[in-house]
């Protein structure tokens, strides 16, 4: 079983908790404006078996011992949910503490082989950061190019299994930060039993250098950051906690 990578960081520490063995995994389809690893968009990166992958991260357990583990983000990981669940076999077989940062778009409800492969990923994953782009569908397509009823359908999917959510929502200026749109995002939010922590992260330009090496235009182009009021009233309104 073999893993498309984009890139590895070996001491990251906003990845879930502790300190984690993050994995880059490349291909998305998703094209959200704001992203700012659109270098991991196509398929292609270097391919390593899940033994290569789970002996690289194990290299670094001294650092992340038990507090810490391994985190698969992309990229979209659920992309290569065969890989995931394979390489997450291993680590836990090694009682590594393992975690998935995913948007969700993945899953497909009503496709049985989708829902057996999500639950087949359940049994090995200890927490999932789940990105929730957008709680408006139609938003949600604008800034991303794809629906969100996979991600909602995702997230009661493992909320009706008790599965550990991170719940992560990326606040942009003109696109995620309306008051109304961050109320229903957390009616949502509390029809879940199983979020234990809500993360508002700001968004950014950082990413903007790698589209002018890509040859993309940027998307958001003069959009500014946050400022701390409005990324203060997001986590108001979300009820932003520390986890459990």
């Amino acid at each position: 079983m073999t893993g498309r990578i984009h890139s590895f960081e070996s001491f990251g520490t906003v990845d879930g908790p502790g300190i984690r063995y993050v994995i880059f995994l490349q291909g998305c389809p998703l094209r959200c404006k704001y992203c700012h690893n659109p270098d991991t968009w196509k398929s292609g990166g270097k391919e390593y078996t899940a033994e290569e992958v789970c002996a690289l991260a194990l290299r670094y357990r001294k650092y992340f011992g038990e507090r810490g583990g391994v985190t698969v983000t992309g990229g979209e990981p659920l992309l290569q949910i065969d890989f995931v669940i394979e390489l997450f076999k291993l680590l836990k077989a090694q009682g590594v503490h393992t975690c998935v940062d995913t948007s969700g778009y993945m899953f497909n409800p009503d496709n049985l082989d989708s829902v057996r492969k999500h639950e087949e990923l359940v049994k090995v994953t200890d927490l999932f950061l789940l990105d929730v782009k957008h709680v408006d569908d139609e938003r949600h397509i604008e800034l991303t190019g794809k629906t969100n009823k996979n991600t909602l359908a995702f997230a009661k999917f493992l909320n009706e299994r008790n599965r550990p959510i991170w719940i992560r929502h990326v606040l942009v200026p003109e696109w995620t930060d309306d008051d109304k749109a961050l109320e229903r995002l957390k009616a949502f939010i509390d029809g879940l039993s199983c979020v234990e922590k809500v993360e508002v992260l700001p968004y950014h330009t950082m990413g903007a250098v790698k589209y002018e090496n890509l040859g993309y235009d940027y998307p958001l182009k003069g959009v500014e950051p946050p400022t701390k009021e409005r990324v203060q009233n997001a986590k108001q309104i979300l009820g932003v906690s520390k986890p459990l």
